[in-house]
């Protein structure tokens, strides 16, 4: 098969293309011709990181599109020419996404319902299930004031249209009027352009009686507005590591009685990740999310896909599998 992968770690240019064995399916698993790749930040910083490799070859990409074409001991042979979105290909296995192929344990590979464009489903996994761990992990938010910081990125996008359609009253704050028109289309009740004067006041004004819940994608630069605005009892989740350590306001954090959680989807517990597969899964079903801006590469280009997640490019960087 052809495939994107890199036999040590570094910089981009550690890539190739070309030709692999491909992949049988294992007891359990399902091999899954895909059509679409999409490309996360975890995916460069797996790449750079100094660990040592774990597999003498790896194909990166947690996330993608396609149709199951085999199946292994176990697994219903009726799955077959199911159209699937896949997660976690990549996590401890040698076959990620950037691929013509792939093989993943069966509750992997997740249906795709009739009519959902093959490109909005390879984008689901880790945003998508990494905001639904942010917003559900302590329970329903029905009710209740979420403040999502950075609303047109993947994971804030996902949070805040996850959030809207659980009941919540949902306020996003975004660095531009561009992001913040996205935010709004996926269905923020008020948007705050956090560069300007008086966001904080914003905030507060939005949102009267505090916020409950705050999705954190920059914890060191909003940490003192958050404290500002979360409500006694209320919970700062943050899924995104600074590139330094912040410094934690103990006493302010104690005297709110407030939480400070940190996410990695990766380590969500089975039933958590389950969870949040189903609400996806129905959420996609009932028509209520929408697909972030795509920017699109070449299998060929994966290195500079790896490049534009990297640099932040402000859209969905999608990968097409020849």
């Amino acid at each position: 098969m052809l495939a994107a992968y890199y036999e040590r770690r570094g910089s981009s240019d550690v890539l190739d293309v070309g030709e692999i064995p491909t992949p049988g399916p294992g007891v359990g698993e399902v091999r899954v011709r895909l059509q679409v790749a999409a490309v996360n930040p975890t995916d460069w910083k797996s790449r750079s990181h100094t660990a040592p490799m774990d597999f003498e070859r790896q194909v990166p990409g947690q996330d993608g599109a396609g149709v199951i074409e085999a199946v292994g001991p176990g697994v219903d042979i009726a799955r077959i020419g199911e159209r699937v979105w896949v997660y976690h290909a990549a996590l401890q296995r040698p076959f990620g996404t950037a691929a013509q192929f792939t093989v993943v344990p069966s509750h992997q590979a997740v249906r795709i319902p009739d009519g959902v464009p093959v490109d909005q489903a390879a984008a689901l996994g880790i945003p998508y299930l990494t905001a639904y761990g942010c917003l559900f992990a302590d329970g329903p938010i029905e009710g209740q004031t979420i403040l999502v910081h950075g609303g047109a990125g993947a994971v804030g996008h996902a949070a805040v249209q996850l959030a809207r359609r659980a009941g919540a009253h949902v306020i996003s704050t975004v660095s531009s009027e561009a992001k913040g028109v996205i935010a709004a289309d996926a269905g923020a009740h008020v948007v705050i352009d956090y560069t300007a004067d008086g966001a904080a006041d914003a905030i507060r004004s939005a949102a009267r009686a505090g916020v409950d819940r705050i999705i954190e994608v920059d914890l060191t630069r909003n940490l003192d507005v958050d404290l500002a605005v979360l409500v006694g009892g209320g919970a700062i989740v943050t899924y995104a590591a600074d590139a330094a350590d912040p410094v934690i306001p103990v006493r302010g954090l104690m005297t709110r009685n407030a939480r400070l959680s940190f996410v990695l989807v990766y380590g969500f517990a089975p039933a958590l990740l389950a969870d949040g597969v189903a609400e996806v899964s129905s959420a996609l079903a009932a028509g209520d999310l929408v697909p972030l801006p795509i920017v699109r590469f070449a299998l060929t280009e994966t290195a500079a896909a790896h490049d534009a997640v990297q640099s932040r490019t402000p859209a969905k960087v999608l990968i097409d599998i020849p």
